[in-house]
């Protein structure tokens, strides 16, 4: 997870979402993402489909198996979709997303049993840090000066 943490920072440096993901089998890293849709203008380009990504590329099969994904946040509807159809082992988050989470909060796409694949789900690793990035990136944007021209009422 702190590597994970550091994928965040490099996205929110970026002025990305920070949100940072890694794919591991047997204890070595396979896949790493993080949020790119700023930059690439890809709304699929979130961390951990890029994670899912790079980690089928290295072991040329989109079946992950035996690997665990661990994420800053809670997945949204797509990856969580997406941790599924890779049939990734377990899934480990730091924070929820009560506005967007398909795992815990709205929904609980990779433990439900009319999809063909269940996932193991681990919730809460380093949540108060996970939770405090997402936290700072949205505080300061919203004291931006953007921000504060979009919302001027004078």
């Amino acid at each position: 997870m702190r590597e994970c943490l550091a994928l965040a920072r490099e996205a929110a440096a970026q002025d990305e979402i920070p949100i940072g993901a890694v794919v591991v089998r047997d204890g070595e890293v396979i896949g790493r993402g993080r949020n790119r849709r700023e930059e690439t203008g890809d709304p699929t380009a979130h961390a951990e489909i890029l994670a899912l990504r790079e980690a089928g590329e290295r072991l040329q099969c989109w079946r992950l198996e035996n690997c665990n994904l661990y994420v800053t946040i809670e997945p949204c509807v797509m990856c969580a979709g997406a941790v599924v159809w890779s049939r990734i082992r377990r899934l480990v988050f730091g924070a929820r997303d009560t506005k967007a989470g398909a795992v815990a909060s709205l929904y609980q796409i990779p433990q439900d049993e009319r999809l063909n694949h269940r996932v193991e789900v681990v919730e809460g690793v380093l949540a108060d840090e996970c939770a405090a990035i997402m936290k700072e990136f949205f505080d300061s944007l919203r004291s931006g000066p953007a921000f504060e021209a979009k919302n001027d009422t004078t």
